[in-house]
């Protein structure tokens, strides 16, 4: 039997969840869920919830239709003008703030985008060894001795040669008493997957296209963690020039020089080379800028770049346009010239936070 406070509990985290699809734009646009609690968990922000339940008990004359007053009367309302009196001293409306996994996160974003699960290539399944302690054994390192198996041994030794003393219960374990954990190595299917994000922080890119990136990027994580047991994440910046940094770094850097979108792309290339071989590994990638680049001759290099290297090697490359006073936004005029209808390059353009929501779902929906 389920009891009340169980009954209750499930019956708030509805609630909660309802709360979150309900204004799951809102908590997008304005980056609420990205106050991280811990790994697992965010924090969000919400009106008080109270879980509704009859009360039984005596009106005491004084409910809907009873005690003084003729048909036509205003219910609840005291006599005096409307609007006047004094400022409230009372508590105002409250707040909670509701831990939510971000397993639960990813699975209300899928429902609210009607996301598909994505479908890991066929060959990048890695297995991983895990040791599991399957026995006892007679020989093996004292840091796996087990204690309670070695003294029980011993203790049966000594009774049945009768050196056991009740009266002083003192076990003196020899070698032959002693016992070990044995264990068994076993393969365990592990599919894994790096996401390698990019952006450009040359001078175009200001404070408010920056926050876009680090909100879209969340939830795309959020996401993509849901799909895979295993998953890492790579950041890179650029200017005229690129290189990885820490996460960090990578949403509180500005710089302000020029743009060289080929540097960024370059240095995704030799990484995936380097250490994500695409037959072991799902690789996305995802590049963030204002559409501005250095030369007609460097949107080429992109291009072949993109043709020959990261598309071949990727579940999936999206770029992401962010509007920037600043910008030229060509870049993803020049992509869809060059591409077309190519599956695994979406394109994306963020005009404002508004736009974050319909931008992932053109990220994700293709379930790559």
């Amino acid at each position: 039997m389920i009891s009340r406070i169980e009954k209750d509990h499930r019956r708030f985290r509805e609630i909660v969840r309802g709360r979150i699809r309900e204004n799951l734009r809102r908590y997008v646009s304005r980056g609420d869920m990205i106050a991280q609690k811990g790994k697992e968990t965010v924090s969000i922000p919400m009106p008080q919830i109270d879980i509704p339940r009859f009360i039984h008990g005596d009106n005491k004359g004084q409910g809907v239709g009873q005690g003084e007053g003729d048909p036509g009367d205003p219910v609840g309302e005291e006599e005096g003008e409307g609007g006047a009196g004094k400022a409230g001293e009372g508590e105002g409306d409250k707040t909670v703030e509701v831990e939510v996994t971000l397993d639960e996160l990813a699975q209300i974003l899928g429902e609210e985008l009607g996301l598909p699960n994505i479908e890991p290539r066929g060959s990048q399944t890695l297995e991983t060894v895990k040791d599991r302690y399957v026995g006892l054994r007679t020989t093996g390192p004292e840091s796996l001795r087990h204690f309670k198996a070695t003294f029980k041994r011993a203790l049966r030794r000594q009774i049945s040669m009768g050196t056991y003393d009740p009266r002083h219960p003192i076990i003196v374990p020899v070698r032959e008493d002693r016992r070990y954990r044995s264990w068994k190595a076993e393969p365990k299917p592990q599919t894994n997957a790096v996401i390698i994000y990019m952006m450009d922080v040359s001078g175009s890119m200001g404070d408010e296209q920056k926050e876009i990136v680090r909100i879209e990027s969340f939830w795309i994580d959020t996401w993509l963690r849901s799909q895979y047991k295993g998953i890492e994440s790579r950041y890179i910046i650029h200017d005229a020039t690129a290189r990885e940094v820490e996460r960090d770094v990578f949403f509180s850097t500005r710089e302000s020089g020029g743009t060289m979108i080929s540097s960024a792309y370059r240095k995704c290339a030799e990484l995936i080379e380097r250490e994500f071989d695409p037959s072991n590994w799902n690789i996305y990638a995802f590049h963030f800028s204002d559409g501005d680049n250095w030369s007609v001759d460097d949107t080429a290099a992109c291009i072949r770049l993109l043709r020959e290297q990261l598309i071949p090697a990727s579940n999936q490359f999206g770029y992401g346009q962010v509007e920037s006073p600043y910008g030229s936004g060509q870049f993803i005029k020049d992509l869809t010239a060059a591409f077309g209808d190519e599956q695994m390059l979406v394109t994306s353009e963020i005009k404002t936070k508004d736009d974050i929501m319909d931008s992932i779902r053109e990220f994700l929906k293709g379930g790559r």
